[in-house]
């Protein structure tokens, strides 16, 4: 397989063997490698770095992004991400609720919808007769939802710095020991993709992590998304996505759109 074709490999068997030239190839192409730990969840991730002929130009629009620019960015990323929440929950009174929600959700977030949202969600995400609580520790439910963000921070993060932008300086998120602040601030309209997901494997029955239900969340790289009344690919709309993100810190433009899911969830 030619390595521009790849766009993630997700390594999980502990006796898997590679070469450095196959990393170095596929960083190259603008791929990613996300390498995999005992517990199968992912413990690190390959992104190529450097490649882009304005990195220095991008990484000075970041650090001197203003607040209200930064706030203003956070509102609409929030308002994504319950907007699309609220789509996996359609024609659940807990979708309307969250729908509702959207609408509350001001410059930066200050009431902390989001915290509101999350728990609403959650407390819908399975049927009633299943007993989940969100735990980034947790198997089963909460090992997949890890296994299918990891899969879409990699993906963002793989973007991000295609358009030449530093993915540790982030806009709300700034923990001095994440290096993918960024990727994880623009990955939050994004997690309601694995949401839905995942809720749809339980409703067919698979509750584990696999290899049939890994093939499930590895395929929303192909997922059809829309952006800007276009379709694609996610993986290939994601860098449209992030190009926007940038033209509103450099003051282009104030809206933000993000890659919905084409299709209904139910």
């Amino acid at each position: 397989m030619p390595c521009e074709d790849v766009g993630t490999v997700v390594v999980d068997h502990p006796q898997t063997t590679y070469t450095h030239a196959v990393l170095r190839d596929i960083v190259a192409q603008g791929g990613s490698v996300v390498i995999c730990g005992h517990d199968h969840q992912p413990a690190g991730v390959l992104i190529p770095l450097g490649s882009h002929c304005q990195i220095v130009q991008r990484t000075r629009e970041q650090i001197e992004a203003t607040l209200p620019t930064k706030k203003r960015i956070w509102q609409q990323l929030i308002q994504g991400k319950v907007s699309e929440a609220s789509r996996v929950l359609e024609g659940l009174d807990s979708g309307k609720r969250l729908r509702a929600l959207v609408r509350q959700v001001r410059s930066g977030d200050p009431t902390n919808v989001e915290a509101r949202a999350a728990k609403l969600f959650w407390q819908s995400w399975l049927p009633n007769e299943v007993a989940f609580r969100r735990d980034h520790d947790g198997d089963e439910f909460n090992g997949l939802l890890n296994y299918g963000y990891a899969i879409i921070r990699a993906l963002i993060s793989c973007a991000i710095v295609s358009a030449g932008y530093t993915p540790a300086i982030g806009i709300h998120h700034h923990h001095r020991g994440n290096p993918f602040c960024l990727s994880d601030d623009l990955m939050e309209p994004l997690r309601p993709l694995v949401d839905g997901c995942v809720r749809g494997l339980f409703l067919a029955g698979h509750s584990e992590i696999n290899r049939n239900t890994k093939t499930r969340l590895l395929g929303l790289l192909n997922l059809t998304t829309e952006l800007g009344g276009e379709h694609g690919p996610l993986n290939v709309v994601v860098h449209r996505y992030v190009n926007q993100f940038g033209a509103c810190l450099r003051g282009e433009t104030k809206t933000l759109d993000y890659p919905k899911r084409a299709t209904p969830w139910n």
